[in-house]
């Protein structure tokens, strides 16, 4: 029997029957929206981020308010005397409140402890953390910032805090100290590593107290909550039931729960088959100089979890096994910088470029490029054109905690036809289960699925393909919303006093 589906109209109608006597309050580092100065004046985008695709929706829904940092250099000029504004800009429909670093603390909060400490300890990809008591020290302060801000945002009332992610542990154990009718919940968008990957933190008993804080702690999938069980019941004095994921701290009950995210599936389908998606694709066949060659793409940040090194040492070998495909396919990576002043980033910008340049003069033809690396970000409709382009998308992840571009890929592929490469170490693979899976640490299994896709008959391809869709379409953003706010409100006693 097919679930009931989840909507807009649904979320909103949750959030007006059982929450309409509380205020609806989302915390993230990231903002949705960002205002930059530019040649015409300030301007106002969208940056990339998974995390903000997939939470915007539900703040359209719940017309609350989102705190996060304000990174934009314009981001100062367009708020009102609370540091705050209504957006979207053209259709508003929830407040955003922006809470102002120092690039000093930003630089210890940030990049410090939360993308040199935690990110790589989460992933794992063998990079080295790096752990620096004054990051600590500034991350524990940035929390407390955002925690007042939160506090001032209830103002007293009844209120559902929503945090995001791994940038905020200990934020929810801040809020309950505060005191005040609060209900938390969290969700991490990063994996959870197992208890020994998580030994070597430093401040691991106060991060996870912080964590335990929460009323109502989401993963992306069950193993990511199993690892987190397990970790509290080695390094904390607290009381875990397994059969049901819970966790009891000094009277305090946290629920764990695997909530897999996804995106606003319809939206990007229409918006995918619109008329400016497709006039965008020619420009891109023209730009690219693609021919009758065949596209396969990769698009993601410059990020040493996503592999791509990896993906073009696979690619590489698929050349140099299959030499009947040279010049009849080429290989574009959208590759975003990202984090650019980390070592770390530094380091795997400079493998992907030196991979590319040994790619192109080993196999280059006097009218062919094997691959073309641009290091741009692009506009939704820009990927969604290369998406209905391609003839197959590799997601090479080294672990992730789930991989919306593997489902947006999907949702731009109305046509059923294309191929999905895609990391069985992704929280996707698990969903996406007719995917062509791949170890991506294995160059040969990455050139083996090159060759399978390019040489995939349309019937597998459309088969393939409309069942991921399917799944997609029924596992929705607004599921995970709902769902998320339902389980909260069953163990919250629906609110009642």
């Amino acid at each position: 029997m097919m679930a009931t589906t989840w909507d807009r109209a649904r979320l909103e109608g949750l959030i007006g029957a059982e929450l309409s006597n509380r205020k609806f309050i989302a915390v993230s580092n990231r903002e949705p929206y960002i205002h930059r100065f530019t040649e015409d004046g300030i301007a106002c985008f969208r940056p990339a981020s998974g995390m903000s695709t997939a939470i915007d929706p539900i703040m359209m829904a719940s017309g609350g308010t989102w705190i996060a940092h304000g990174a934009g250099d314009a981001d100062a000029e367009v708020v009102d005397q609370n540091d705050s504004l209504q957006v979207p800009p053209d259709s508003p429909r929830y407040r955003l409140r922006r809470v102002w670093l120092t690039k000093e603390e930003e630089e210890g909060y940030y990049y410090g402890l939360s993308n040199r400490a935690l990110w790589p300890l989460c992933h794992v990809t063998f990079t080295r953390p790096h752990f620096d008591e004054a990051d600590w020290q500034t991350y524990r302060r940035v929390n407390e910032r955002f925690a007042d801000a939160v506090i001032r945002e209830a103002d007293g009332e009844p209120a559902v805090v929503f945090i995001q992610d791994y940038h905020f542990c200990l934020l929810p154990r801040l809020l309950k100290e505060r005191g005040g009718d609060l209900k938390i919940l969290q969700f991490f968008h990063i994996p959870w590593p197992n208890h020994e990957m998580f030994r070597p933190f430093p401040w691991k008993e106060e991060l996870l107290d912080g964590l335990l804080g929460n009323d109502l702690l989401g993963f992306h999938i069950r193993y990511h909550c199993q690892n987190f069980l397990t970790t509290v019941d080695r390094f904390l004095e607290a009381r875990i039931d397994h059969e049901h994921s819970e966790i009891t701290r000094q009277g305090q009950s946290t629920m764990v729960r695997p909530f897999p995210i996804s995106i606003d599936a319809e939206a990007h389908a229409r918006m995918a088959d619109s008329d400016d998606v497709t006039a965008r694709m020619e420009k891109w066949r023209k730009r690219l100089r693609l021919g009758n060659r065949l596209l396969g793409l990769g698009i993601e940040r410059l990020d040493y979890t996503k592999g791509i090194p990896e993906r073009l040492r696979g690619y590489e070998k698929f050349l140099t096994e299959h030499p009947e495909w040279h010049g009849k396919t080429v290989f574009l990576q959208i590759a975003v910088p990202s984090r650019s002043h980390l070592t770390e980033y530094q380091r795997i910008e400079e493998e992907v470029d030196l991979a590319i340049e040994r790619i192109n003069w080993k196999f280059r033809q006097p009218h062919w490029q094997p691959v073309v690396l641009i290091k741009e970000h692009q506009s939704q409709p820009e990927m969604m054109a290369l998406h209905r382009l391609a003839h197959y998308m590799t997601v090479s992840s080294l672990h992730d905690g789930m991989n919306l571009v593997a489902k947006e890929f999907v949702m731009s592929r109305s046509d059923n036809a294309g191929v999905l490469i895609l990391s069985r170490f992704t929280g996707a693979y698990r969903e996406l289960e007719q995917a062509v899976g791949i170890n991506p640490f294995a160059s040969h299994e990455v050139a083996q699925a090159i060759a399978f896709a390019l040489t995939m008959s349309p019937e597998d391809q459309a088969l393939r393909m409309s069942r991921m869709r399917e799944h997609v379409l029924q596992n929705n953003v607004y599921r995970w919303g709902g769902k998320f706010l339902s389980t909260l409100l069953r163990i919250s006693d629906r609110f009642e006093p």
